[in-house]
Formats: C-alpha cells, structure tokens, sequence
C-alpha cells in the first residue's frame, strides 16, 4: 500500500462524513443520485462519507439545497481539519507508533524526527522547497515535539535506532546546532528503553544500502515497514516483505557500533565540534 497525499482521516473529517450520510440518508438519495445531484461520482461522495476526502469549498453551498438546506453541512464543514504538521502519508504510521511495543529506525539521510532537537528540526523545516510559511513549520514543529514524547511516556517500549555516522559530520544547522543536537542524543541514550547505534562511515559490508527503514511491533505482536521518499511514503503489512527489512536491520545491527561505542564515538565527534 502506497499512500501519497490523500490524507488519513482526522476526527473532524470522520464526523463531517458522518453527517453527509445521515443527511443523504434522510432525504432518501443514494449514493448515485447524491453524487449526480451535486457533480461528484458515488466513489467519491463514499470516500466524503468515511472522512477520507476533504471537501472542496464549495460542496456545502451546492449540497445544501439537496439535502434539505438544515444548515447543518454548513457548519459542520467550520470544524473540518487536517491534521496538522504531518504529512499525509505518515499519519497512519504515527497512530502505529502510539501503541508500539517495539520500533526500530534506521537512517541515513537525516536524524529520525524522534531524536531531532528544535533547532535542527527548524533547520530542516527552512529548507523545505516549496518553502513552509511561519505557521506551518510551527505546526510541524509542534507535532514533532508531542511525537518525541513517546521515549519518556512510553518506558515499556523498545526503541531502537540506527544511525549513519554522516549525519554528525554534515553539521547541519552550523557547528551550535550540531553540538546541542549531539549532547541531546547522549541525554536519549541514557535511557533504558532506548538503544542507539552508529554505523562507521568506513564499513565494507553494509545492509542497509537500499535505504531508510522503519519497524514496529504492535501490541498484537504483529510487525510493519514504513519506508519514505520525495512526498511519499509506503507503510508495508506483508508478512514477507516486512520479514525480509527485519532481516536487514538484524543485519545491521551487527553491522553498526554497540551502543557503548557508539556513544564513545559521539563523544569524540561532540569534542571535535
């Protein structure tokens, strides 16, 4: 399953739906006719009906008329939100992690937004083309922070990461940024329920070449796969697939310093600063 910009349903979508339908069902329309009625396909006026699909502007103004002019779509279209400072496409994988009992991450191109500090955030933020305007990178910040409490609110889980010793040296943000990012990361490592790694720069044999991965565990013991590119992302159930990324990531962790050399490492790299 590829998800690429159509936007998981949020609670204020679901109830906008919710209130279509009833108000649809009430005058008697099906789908068909609804859709016929104010210019939209049946599929698309199911996908307005189950909160996947935000509405145009104007489909309260035409949809009204046919469904009674209560004035109820009216204002129930007030409340609609997306929902804010996640992409799309992440948003079922961030509804994963809030109940994970394990999550594993390996990157490559940037540090994971769990172990990102607000300046380097912001950083990536401002580099963002099509630029971001000052709201929207207040949002993503926002939800960013409230994802990373998960390391501290959620003791019970294991969290592993995976990172290329490259992303320390890049300095992204400017050598300030790149020290304040470094100690915070030792700070994360000191948790329990927390096991960082760096992989060496210099490794003949690396499992990870194919690219960024994350896995996750629910409480049901069942595991999934996200993995992410340019305005999208693909969150993976397939018992198959997930089981030849959790082979990989095994594989790397062998790879990669131990958690006690990794933090040697960073402390060399904090004092090279």
């Amino acid at each position: 399953m590829v998800e690429c910009g159509e936007p998981e349903p949020s609670d204020s979508l679901r109830t906008f739906g919710a209130v279509v339908q009833a108000l649809r069902e009430h005058a008697g329309l099906s789908s068909e006719e609804f859709g016929d009625r104010v210019g939209l396909s049946k599929h698309t006026v199911a996908s307005l009906e189950l909160g996947r699909r935000m509405p145009d502007p104007t489909f309260p103004e035409r949809s009204e008329p046919v469904l009674g002019n209560t004035g109820a779509l009216t204002k129930a279209a007030q409340h609609l939100a997306r929902q804010p400072g996640l992409a799309a496409w992440f948003r079922r994988w961030a509804r994963l992690e809030k109940t994970a009992i394990t999550l594993c991450t390996y990157e490559c191109r940037l540090i994971p937004g769990l172990l990102q500090t607000e300046a380097y955030a912001r950083q990536l933020f401002n580099d963002e083309l099509p630029p971001l305007a000052d709201e929207q990178i207040e949002a993503q910040w926002e939800a960013r922070a409230k994802r990373q409490q998960l390391l501290r609110e959620h003791p019970n889980t294991e969290f592993s990461f995976i990172l290329e010793e490259q992303l320390f040296l890049r300095h992204t943000g400017g050598a300030e940024v790149a020290r304040e990012l470094i100690d915070h990361i030792l700070e994360v490592c000191a948790l329990r329920n927390v096991e960082i790694q760096i992989m060496p720069v210099k490794r003949e044999s690396h499992a990870g070449l194919h690219g960024p991965m994350q896995l996750l565990e629910t409480p049901e013991n069942k595991w999934f796969a996200y993995i992410e590119g340019h305005e999208c992302g693909q969150l993976i159930s397939d018992p198959k697939v997930v089981g030849i990324l959790q082979r990989r990531y095994a594989r790397m962790r062998a790879q990669a310093l131990s958690p006690e050399d990794s933090v040697s490492l960073l402390q060399r790299l904090r004092g090279e600063l």
